[in-house]
C-alpha cells in the first residue's frame, strides 16, 4: 500500500466576496483551523476581504503559517492582507498563479466566482496535461459546486474529459475527509509526465 502524501504547504483559491450564505465563511474558518492543525502552512491570494480573508484569519489565528501572493495592481481592489506573516506582492496574474502552484504540494477550491474558478481549473489543466502529479480537490459547501460535478460528468459522458482524469477530481463536503483522500492520492500508473518537473 502506498504511503500517506506529506502536505507542508495547500493552496486555497476562494472568492474575495463573502457569498449569500454564513455557510461559506463558516467553512472557510473551518478549513484554516483543520490546517493550522494538521501544521499545514495555507497559500492563497493575499486578501483580507471576503472568504479569503476568513480563511486566512482562521489559520492565523490557530498558530498557522499564512503567505499571501497578490499582484501590484490588486493590492487596493483586494485589499491586500497586511497582517499575515508573509505577503509576496508580484508583478502580474500569471506570476501569482505559478508561485502559488510552485510552492504548494496540494490545491483545494472553496467557493467563488470566475477568479476562482480559472485558478482551478489552470491547475487542473497542468496536471491532466502531466506538468504536475499534485492532488486537486473541492469543498462542495451547502452544494455550491453541485453543477460544477454535474458538468464534469457530463464531460465525461459527451466524451470531452476521461472517466481517469474526472476521478482525479476530489469533491467532499467535509475538509478533513477532502484532506484525507488528497493525502491518499496517486497518479495513475504509466501517465506520463512533461514539463515543469519542478512543480
Amino acid at each position: 500500500m502506498a504511503s500517506e502524501r506529506e502536505f507542508h504547504r495547500i493552496c486555497v483559491f476562494c472568492g474575495t466576496n463573502p457569498g449569500s450564505r454564513p455557510e461559506y465563511g463558516a467553512a472557510a474558518r473551518q478549513l484554516g483551523e483543520l490546517l493550522a492543525t494538521e501544521g499545514i502552512e495555507l497559500v492563497y491570494g493575499g486578501a483580507s476581504v471576503g472568504i479569503m480573508g476568513e480563511l486566512a484569519d482562521s489559520v492565523h489565528e490557530h498558530g498557522g503559517h499564512v503567505t499571501g501572493i497578490i499582484p501590484q495592481q490588486l493590492m487596493k481592489k483586494e485589499e491586500a492582507h497586511t497582517g499575515i506573516p508573509d505577503l509576496i506582492v508580484v508583478a502580474s496574474m500569471h506570476q501569482r498563479k505559478s508561485q502559488m502552484a510552485d510552492m504548494s504540494d496540494g490545491f483545494i477550491a472553496l467557493p467563488g466566482g470566475i477568479g476562482t474558478l480559472e485558478g482551478f481549473f489552470e491547475i487542473l489543466t497542468w496536471g491532466q496535461l502531466g506538468i504536475h502529479s499534485k492532488p486537486s480537490g473541492v469543498l462542495n459547501v451547502a452544494g455550491y459546486f453541485d453543477s460544477l460535478t454535474g458538468f464534469l460528468d457530463h464531460a465525461v459522458r459527451e466524451g470531452f474529459l476521461t472517466e481517469e482524469h474526472r476521478d482525479g477530481i476530489m469533491i467532499e463536503q467535509d475538509a478533513r475527509r477532502l484532506l484525507e483522500r488528497m493525502r491518499a492520492y496517486a497518479p495513475a500508473e504509466g501517465e506520463r509526465f512533461m514539463g515543469r518537473t519542478n512543480r
